[in-house]
């Protein structure tokens, strides 16, 4: 799953963290290196936050090495490789989480197999994610974390009625921060904008941390921007970019927007030193072509070899944003189309509906959208633009044939 739902905000409220997969390792497909002696390096990975995040890692991993059986010490190095992965948006650092998680066998503590949960829950094995939160509460029923994961999961599916009632559990065991989190995102999803912003803008209210007010304003760029209070959205986003905090979901969206506001130049600008978060380099790839710029036709071999490496490892996250690639960089809807519908087959946030409404009206398959069609009736999600794309989707092409 993407960072989007909780998972900003529960990476920094929690003790527990989401996984990509270990093995993408590069900008691009290469033949595989064998080093000649354990002291030999082979890639310095980037951290932004140089010296003190090196030290911080470098401490954590010499105390497991100490005392290898401690599955705290094992969750906190976890959960700060995957941090540093959603900041920087490398996945190899979630997968030296995951690693570290399949040194221990059952029985896992709670804090474990919650932090397991989430990394099956990012390959979307949603099923496998949701069994370990419950084997969590199962021994701590004050587990808060394994709601909030929960009710992430419910509402990437799209299924409300339990997020609800993981809104409510964290509202019981006095979370107030994680429970507004919860019900203004379900809010939001389920039709009831308006009360979705202002939940969303009483937590930020109540919230001193800067790491949870990036999330919320992020969230609140996006609530906004779905209202068609475009100055607003716009307010929230620059303030989140204040906080001078790495965030490849805050620049994804932003990005998004600027976008749909025509103004690449800006992403240009936002994002050139983002190659290596695939999320972000398709957004600069859009942006540079859309300027007709010579880096374009790079950027979007990059993003083909990495599509392709993803695909030879089974690695399917990726497919909302590659049907976007086919469909925008690579004129190609008929493949979009059917990335975007096995995409909508497991995850159904807006972005999702959008790439599968944009590729079934690019493909004239208007069938093709029905599942969109039948979210957007059941949950009142009042995103004009969204609407817009449905009607024309209804519009054109043939029925097709229906998924």
């Amino acid at each position: 799953m993407r960072s989007g739902g909780l998972t900003g905000f529960l990476r920094f409220r929690v003790s527990t963290s989401v996984a990509l997969v270990l093995a993408l390792l590069g900008n691009v497909v290469a033949a595989p290196r064998t080093p000649t002696a354990d002291s030999q390096v082979l890639e310095k990975l980037p951290v932004r936050a140089a010296d003190k995040t090196a030290r911080e890692l470098a401490a954590l991993r010499a105390a497991l090495a100490k005392s290898p059986a401690n599955t705290a010490l094992a969750t906190e190095l976890a959960q700060a490789y995957f941090d540093l992965a959603l900041a920087l948006g490398d996945p190899r650092y979630v997968g030296y989480a995951e690693a570290v998680v399949a040194r221990f066998s059952s029985p896992l503590p709670a804090p474990l197999l919650s932090l397991r949960a989430v990394l099956r829950q990012y390959r979307h094995d949603f099923a496998g994610a949701l069994k370990d939160f419950g084997a969590a509460l199962a021994l701590d029923p004050d587990f808060a974390s394994a709601h909030a994961w929960r009710g992430a999961i419910f509402l990437v599916e799209a299924d409300y009625d339990l997020a609800q009632k993981e809104c409510n559990a964290l509202q019981k065991l006095g979370r107030t921060a994680l429970a507004g989190a919860c019900l203004g995102l379900l809010q939001a999803y389920s039709g009831h904008m308006e009360a979705a912003y202002q939940t969303l803008q009483q937590t930020l209210l109540r919230s001193t941390d800067s790491n949870n007010r990036l999330w919320l304003l992020t969230r609140l760029g996006e609530v906004a921007a779905w209202r068609g209070h475009d100055a607003t959205a716009q307010s929230h986003y620059r303030e989140a970019l204040s906080l001078g905090q790495d965030d490849v979901y805050l620049l994804a969206a932003w990005s998004d927007f600027l976008l749909d506001a025509d103004q690449p130049a800006e992403v240009v600008k936002l994002l050139t030193a983002w190659e290596s978060a695939d999320s972000l380099l398709l957004r600069l790839a859009e942006a540079e072509s859309k300027l007709q710029r010579p880096e374009a036709e790079r950027h979007q071999k990059m993003l083909f070899d990495r599509y392709a490496a993803a695909r030879a490892r089974g690695d399917t996250t990726h497919r909302a944003e590659e049907a976007r690639f086919m469909l925008r960089l690579r004129k190609d809807p008929a493949t979009a189309l059917q990335l975007a519908q096995a995409n909508y087959a497991v995850q159904r946030e807006p972005r999702d509906a959008r790439v599968l409404l944009e590729a079934s009206i690019a493909a004239k398959d208007r069938a093709s959208a029905q599942p969109v069609h039948d979210w957007l009736r059941s949950s009142g999600f009042e995103d004009a633009r969204l609407r817009r794309l449905a009607q024309e989707s209804l519009l054109s092409g043939s029925l097709g044939s229906r998924p």
